[in-house]
């Protein structure tokens, strides 16, 4: 029974990641931004949201937790760097993105989805 439980809570925490998703890609496209790529997987990482705005390639980590304190603690530096490299593989595989400039955002998901758009929340 044990191992049903882990499978269910994994499924739910999938679930909201998704939404949560969803919900930072609707608030990028709010705000001006156009979508260009959702969960990119590369062989170094994963990025949930790829947008663009004007000039510039937006590579967003998004994260839900209970708070939004919760959110932005979450986000470590080991997934920081495979973002970063994420980012440099995706770039090398459209190469019209090298002349771009490129900033990593996160967007943060907490309780009732209140959300936080955090605008250059790391450096490469």
């Amino acid at each position: 029974m044990r191992g049903r439980r882990g499978t269910d809570e994994r499924r739910r925490s999938q679930k909201l990641g998704r939404w949560a998703e969803f919900l930072a890609a609707v608030v990028l496209v709010m705000k001006g931004h156009r979508i260009v790529a959702r969960r990119y997987k590369a062989p170094v990482g994963e990025i949930d949201l790829i947008a663009k705005r004007f000039r510039t390639y937006v590579f967003v980590e998004v994260k839900a937790r209970g708070t939004l304190d919760a959110a932005a603690q979450s986000i470590t530096q080991d997934q920081r760097a495979r973002i970063v490299r994420a980012a440099q593989h995706w770039i090398a595989q459209n190469p019209v993105a090298a002349e771009a400039d490129m900033r990593f955002d996160a967007i943060l998901v907490g309780r009732r989805f209140s959300v936080r758009h955090l605008k250059d929340a790391f450096q490469a």
